[in-house]
């Protein structure tokens, strides 16, 4: 995948494309990223690219001949336009996924008070990560470009993505590390039974739990199997399931105590 952006700030990526998970990607040839300078597609005498607003108003807009140009200087068949704006869906997991698909994403960073609306006929999709305002929409066009990635062949093993939050529009279970106690707080002693199915049935309770309290409003999309109402009757029940009890009795002598 390539992924273009334009920006008035091309410094602010300097970071994120030699960092972590995202600089590895692009050594192993995953992602190529390019950063333009919308600035250097500007025909103003001045080397401007925004300008006070007709019929008055605060602060400053981006011209729309830059960001055109720069647009028809990177785009191909094969580009997909996205402008951060709050006008866009709000980002999820899943557009992540569709757009990891896509062979060229051009990712327009507006700044200041906003874009000139004759930008709107180059734009094939508006994106928002949220409904509060940033500065621009060079941190929005990082954090879709990561999302986006991390899910490319060969960025990262793929049994980390497997059981990820949001996948299923349900939050991740909780995760623990060595120690066993940490500060009076002790990991489950069912991760050490080495049942693994109980184990996943565990994860799968816990998730459920997590989703519940923290995000009713993702638990409400849910369409729970019958396994995953049994888990859930059970514990709002206080029942210890069979399955709980026989991995506990059979594991307990891997029990790091």
């Amino acid at each position: 995948m390539k992924i273009t952006i334009l920006t008035l700030f091309p410094e602010m990526f300097e970071g994120f494309k030699t960092s972590s998970i995202i600089k590895r990607a692009i050594g192993k040839g995953v992602v190529e990223i390019d950063v333009r300078n919308i600035r250097d597609y500007t025909l103003d005498k001045y080397n401007r690219t925004d300008t006070p607003p007709i019929g008055g108003g605060a602060g400053l807009i981006e011209k729309a001949q830059p960001i055109v140009d720069a647009i028809k200087a990177t785009r191909s068949a094969h580009s997909k336009v996205l402008l951060m704006s709050p006008r866009g869906a709000t980002y999820s997991q899943q557009t992540a996924q569709r757009l990891s698909k896509e062979e060229h994403l051009i990712f327009v960073c507006g700044h200041y008070e906003g874009v000139d609306e004759r930008i709107d006929p180059y734009i094939d999709e508006y994106v928002s990560i949220g409904d509060y305002i940033l500065t621009g929409g060079e941190l929005p066009a990082m954090s879709i470009s990561d999302s986006i990635i991390r899910l490319l062949d060969g960025a990262i093993s793929s049994p980390s993505l497997e059981d990820e939050s949001f996948n299923d529009n349900t939050l991740e279970y909780p995760q623990y590390t060595e120690p066993y106690e940490f500060e009076g707080m002790k990991v489950p002693d069912i991760l050490y039974c080495g049942n693994h199915e109980a184990v996943k049935k565990w994860r799968r309770r816990a998730s459920l739990l997590l989703t519940r309290k923290h995000r009713p409003d993702l638990f409400a999309k849910l369409k729970l199997s019958k396994q995953d109402i049994k888990l859930l009757a059970d514990y709002d029940a206080g029942i210890t399931p069979k399955w709980e009890s026989e991995a506990l009795a059979k594991g307990a002598r891997f029990i790091k105590k």
